[in-house]
């Protein structure tokens, strides 16, 4: 392991989607590691898209517009876009940055974003949210997603309508390349992003990868899954700053600390 190439001889575990590993992946060979790409998502376009296109007509009833992931913005912009604009009066919220940027892409600037933490309860704590009575929000997500946002927003007054704009799925894939590898010491850190990923993994590396896992590091940039993941019996878990670049840079200092 050399000052400049600090992940030499380390394989990482990416469980991102396919199509949203590839930042995450090329900062670790920057840092002489060689990424292992296992998505645990899979992503693909809602099964029912009427309600989506029929919310993009109303747009105009709402004050507020929540985008929970950036599968969320690129489902859900691509449509609008070739739709309408943007209604003036309505604001926009994310819940992370990597959804910001990703509307940004778009053109949308103006953005309720957190600056401490990706997740939900980030963004209930912002006060633009705090304030809700009778206000008009919709929320562009996933299937099967989180319900602590549209529930306290309820709870504050809003009148709330979910928008499935993408699906979620757990991957069939053949697991055996991977067990092979990491049973042979070739896996030394895992990297997770979302609970859903995190249950996923768990079940389809079977008993023999839990084992494996558990004496793994694993990094996540969520006080919650790393939560999650103790409850599932990890104990070498690492809380990362945020972001793929606080992936990163976890990784890094573990790496660094286990060295000296």
């Amino acid at each position: 392991m050399s000052e400049t190439q600090p992940l030499s001889g380390k394989y990482v575990l990416i469980t991102r989607p396919a199509h949203q590993a590839t930042y995450l992946d090329l900062r670790i060979r920057e840092m002489g590691g060689n990424p292992v790409l296992f998505p645990v998502l899979e992503i693909s376009d809602t099964k029912d898209i009427q309600p989506l296109l029929n919310a993009i007509d109303r747009l105009d009833e709402f004050d507020l517009a929540i985008f929970v992931s950036p599968n969320a913005v690129d489902k859900a912009m691509h449509l609008i876009q070739a739709k309408r604009t943007l209604p003036p009066t309505l604001k926009i919220a994310v819940v992370g940055e990597g959804s910001a940027n990703k509307l940004r892409q778009y053109n949308v600037n103006e953005i309720i974003v957190p600056n401490s933490r990706n997740d939900s309860e980030a963004l209930l704590a912002m006060a633009e949210l705090q304030h809700m009575e009778n206000k008009r929000i919709v929320i562009f997500r996933g299937n099967k997603g989180r319900r602590l946002l549209g529930d306290t927003l309820i709870q504050r007054g809003a009148r709330l309508e979910y928008i499935e704009c993408y699906q979620r799925d757990k991957p069939k894939t053949d697991i055996d390349p991977l067990l092979h590898s990491w049973s042979n010491n070739a896996l030394h850190a895992v990297t997770i992003t979302s609970s859903e990923g995190l249950h996923n993994l768990f079940d389809m590396i079977g008993k023999v990868g839990q084992q494996l896992l558990k004496k793994t590091p694993l990094f996540t940039a969520h006080e919650r899954i790393a939560h999650i993941a103790k409850e599932l019996g990890l104990t070498n878990v690492h809380v990362t700053a945020a972001g793929d670049d606080g992936l990163v840079q976890g990784l890094l200092e573990y790496f660094l600390s286990i060295k000296n």
